[in-house]
């Protein structure tokens, strides 16, 4: 590469940050980190109307909880600060009167009213009304009056707009590394807004002078900028500047049925589209966070949402995937969100943590139900970690290990009879004469016991477990009974004798 590696992820503080916005940050951070270069966060807040308190600081703990946090940005490292726009916008008047006077710009004074009326014209003649090379000169704009009568005008407070004269006739081939070549015709394009009179750039102008003025090399951002790629490309060619390089991203689509994921698709299937909680008066939209997701499975999850090494390996750690990322890698086409997928991911790092860890994870569970327990809750981790998928599941599958069961499963009890509660109060007999409660010398000892007595593995192993637990769930049997000790196991097969 001929120049240094700096990619950034720019997005607007409008709310929450969309899953699909984690990935396109995530592909600018493991791309960065691949090159040995920089990864920087701009704050693209040029829109004050749109602005939602509190939406920055959100996007910043996302990143920082994902483990992709930039290396320049707000009040870090700051080599080409200011990184908001809105602390820029002194920059971009400069730029834009640049363009004017290159004749690659020009004033437009068209009123919301008179534009309205062009547009119902249009419609009622069967037409689409476009702003651009076709009708320009016929509306009202500084390409047909006098330099002194647009002086005038703008001394004189008129509202205006600075738009980009698009040129004629001309077929744009540009590189996309994703995509090849992407091809545009110049005449099927609108002479977009570049500055409004207000004093503010829009979204356009600001982020190719800001990508020039922050020496960014590669643009790497959705699917769903493509259309603008050929107003930035001819930006660029504009100001005389050398282009980035481009790379558009496939969108993430929705589970179900065509379309890009949407917060209504988490909503309505019960999955978070959003990294960090989020809250406002209308409700709470689930987080990754919050719902127990680890942050390294939901960047594994996300890396492989339209990319793969060329591999069947699907377990990266974020150091694995920085070494394993290639842009040329991606795919073109969406790739399905897939939420059973996901919580499989977390499933994985899940058993991959040490007992040590969960159950210093799982012990902030048992605290918030007042669970205080002498058992040695790294030992129960260890026996129920391989159904869980988060932490949260610990407690649905270790619950009778802290608290003795109230009810047992009807299905099963239907079957009990005398025999069940004699045969149940002979192993309760045999358990208490055991001086070794150890697992494999329970179960060693008690099946010797019923091979000597004649007494099926059916009549015993079913009741015993539903005494202990209340249902036919849990670990090996036997070491349910170590863990609880002679007493509690006792204590719960007089109970379950006695209550069923």
């Amino acid at each position: 590469m001929t120049k240094p590696v700096r990619v950034r992820f720019a997005p607007s503080p409008t709310g929450p940050l969309h899953i699909g916005g984690v990935r396109t940050a995530l592909f600018n951070y493991l791309f960065a980190k691949k090159h040995g270069g920089t990864f920087y966060l701009r704050v693209e807040d040029t829109d004050q109307t749109r602005f939602v308190p509190g939406a920055e600081a959100y996007i910043f703990e996302a990143l920082e909880w994902l483990g992709i946090a930039p290396d320049e940005t707000v009040g870090k490292n700051e080599k080409f600060g200011p990184y908001r726009q809105s602390e820029r916008k002194e920059l971009y008047k400069q730029y834009a009167d640049q363009l004017v006077n290159s004749g690659w710009a020009y004033y437009a004074f068209d009123t919301a009213e008179a534009l309205d009326a062009h547009r119902k014209q249009h419609e009622a003649e069967g037409k689409t009304f476009i702003y651009n090379w076709h009708n320009r000169e016929k509306l009202d704009t500084s390409l047909v009056q006098s330099k002194e009568d647009v002086e005038k005008r703008i001394a004189n407070g008129e509202h205006y707009v600075i738009r980009f004269k698009t040129p004629i006739n001309e077929t744009l081939e540009i590189n996309d590394i994703i995509r090849g070549t992407v091809k545009f015709e110049t005449n099927l394009l609108d002479d977009k807004v570049l500055f409004k009179s207000d004093g503010m750039p829009t979204y356009h102008l600001a982020n190719i002078v800001d990508d020039h003025l922050m020496e960014t090399s590669h643009v790497i951002r959705g699917e769903e900028w493509l259309p603008s790629l050929p107003l930035h490309f001819l930006l660029y060619k504009a100001f005389g500047w050398e282009a980035p390089e481009f790379a558009h991203l496939p969108l993430i689509l929705k589970p179900i049925g065509n379309g890009k994921l949407s917060k209504r698709d988490g909503d309505k299937m019960g999955f978070p589209v959003f990294p960090l909680e989020w809250k406002t008066e209308e409700g709470t939209s689930m987080g990754y966070r919050e719902q127990g997701y680890f942050p390294e499975a939901v960047v594994n999850f996300l890396a492989l949402l339209g990319w793969n090494d060329g591999t069947d390996k699907e377990l990266f750690s974020l150091d694995e995937l920085v070494a394993s990322f290639d842009l040329n890698r991606v795919n073109k086409s969406g790739a399905k969100f897939d939420p059973e997928k996901n919580k499989w991911f977390n499933h994985q790092y899940l058993i991959q943590k040490s007992d040590e860890e969960l159950a210093v994870l799982f012990k902030v569970e048992l605290d918030k139900k007042d669970i205080s327990t002498p058992l040695d809750v790294t030992k129960i981790v260890g026996l129920v970690k391989e159904r869980a998928n988060f932490v949260t599941d610990l407690w649905d599958l270790a619950d009778y290990f802290f608290v003795a069961p109230s009810s047992y499963d009807e299905k099963v009890t239907k079957k009990w009879n005398e025999e069940t509660k004699e045969t149940l109060a002979k192993v309760a007999e045999q358990l208490n004469a055991y001086a070794d409660f150890t697992s494999q010398t329970i179960e060693d000892n008690l099946k010797e016991w019923m091979t000597a007595n004649e007494i099926g593995m059916g009549k015993v192993m079913q009741p015993l477990r539903l005494s202990l637990v209340g249902e036919l769930k849990g670990p090996h049997l036997f070491d349910i009974i170590e863990m609880l000790g002679k007493e509690e196991t006792i204590k719960r097969i007089e109970k379950a004798i006695a209550t069923v």
